[in-house]
């Protein structure tokens, strides 16, 4: 990763989008984006390759800048101005460190041009940022003689010295093995926790956007798909793009035709034949009509429910203390459940899935879901 160097105040500033476009060549990329960030939140854009989160990012930290709309730093309008005038420090995926400089010269590299600090100030600033992210035994080494997850730690350590009011990460861990990636997941969480800074964080990971963030903005093709916390978004998406995007495994989808619509319910029928009656607002709903159910692998009972859906175990995929167990439903939909290690079960086996009514979702032919009352 590599920092831009940027003005720098130590408190934690709000960030502010209005009517935000960016066109590529007369291609829409970021289609009026409306978004406020508060000070000292940790805010995680996700979505699928292309749908401009990096883009949107860039944007913030003036590295593009907009067709059209304002873009406004701590209540101050930032449309206009360079990077190093808005108070940001952004940490790319790539690390981009001189190759020639040691650990303690690459963190120290902003802090020797143009900021009027003496030689003893600024390496107090470079060994408290060290200690900060446990670098302090690698300060005379160079790049080549670190880890990934080390030269990544110098990266941040760059931006920190600088003591930016909002830090901005694109997709900081893409580069690392697994082990590192949760290792240093917890290090930006601490460095989070500790500094009370505003972040911005870019991801295509499921896992890091719904443990780091206090709020996850979820894009796509440019525009908001939902914004809200973690919990929010998994357990009440606004849409099938969400309800599909958040969460890993995915949530699964079946179609199912309205039966009859009550005071708060639907009742739909399943590929198979089963009844349920969902919690739903069923206002402009009729008999008839076709709906998707989706429902999450973890909420799929093998013992149990309020209907069920039978057919062949295609796959099964053993995690260790669970596994991934994948049935062909009647209508030829892929079902996913997550389940323990019992009951013991094979590829071609014939089983059963319960479908708990109060944990199924159902969205309307516009993806919309109509949420429980």
């Amino acid at each position: 990763m590599t920092a831009v160097e940027t003005s720098a105040t130590a408190s934690a500033q709000a960030i502010e989008l209005r009517r935000v476009r960016k066109d590529f060549e007369g291609h829409p990329v970021i289609q009026g984006v409306d978004l406020r960030i508060e000070p000292g939140e940790f805010c995680v854009f996700v979505g699928p390759s292309g749908c401009g989160k990096s883009t949107l990012l860039r944007l913030v930290a003036g590295l593009e800048s907009p067709s059209a709309g304002e873009v406004l730093i701590g209540e101050r309008d930032v449309t206009e101005l360079a990077p190093r005038e808005r108070g940001v420090a952004m940490v790319f995926q790539s690390y981009a460190l001189y190759p020639h400089m040691t650990v303690h010269e690459n963190i120290a590299f902003g802090l020797e041009t143009g900021r009027g600090l003496g030689r003893a100030q600024i390496d107090a600033k470079v060994r408290e940022a060290a200690d900060r992210l446990e670098l302090t035994p690698l300060l005379k080494r160079l790049p080549r003689q670190l880890s990934g997850g080390q030269r990544q730690r110098v990266a941040i350590g760059r931006a920190i010295v600088r003591e930016p009011s909002v830090f901005l990460f694109d997709e900081p861990l893409s580069n690392l093995d697994a082990q590192l990636r949760v290792q240093t997941r917890l290090e930006i969480a601490r460095l989070h926790q500790a500094m009370k800074t505003t972040m911005v964080y870019v991801t295509h990971d499921q896992v890091e956007a719904m443990t780091l963030a206090d709020r996850i903005v979820v894009l796509n093709a440019g525009r908001i798909e939902q914004v809200g916390a973690p919990k929010e978004l998994y357990q009440r998406p606004r849409n099938l793009f969400v309800a599909g995007f958040i969460g890993s495994a995915r949530m699964n989808f079946l179609p199912v035709r309205v039966l009859d619509c009550g005071a708060g319910r639907v009742g739909v029928q399943l590929p198979g034949g089963g009844v349920m009656h969902i919690p739903a607002q069923g206002e402009g709903i009729t008999p008839g009509e076709t709906l998707t159910l989706g429902i999450r692998p973890e909420h799929i009972a093998h013992d149990f429910g309020d209907a069920a859906i039978e057919g062949p175990i295609e796959v099964v995929e053993e995690l260790g203390e669970d596994r991934l167990v994948y049935l062909r439903s009647p209508d030829g939909t892929l079902l996913c459940a997550r389940w323990g290690t019992e009951p013991p079960l094979g590829e071609g086996t014939t089983t059963r899935m319960y479908l708990l009514a109060s944990r199924c979702h159902l969205f309307g032919a516009d993806g919309a879901a109509l949420d429980a009352p």
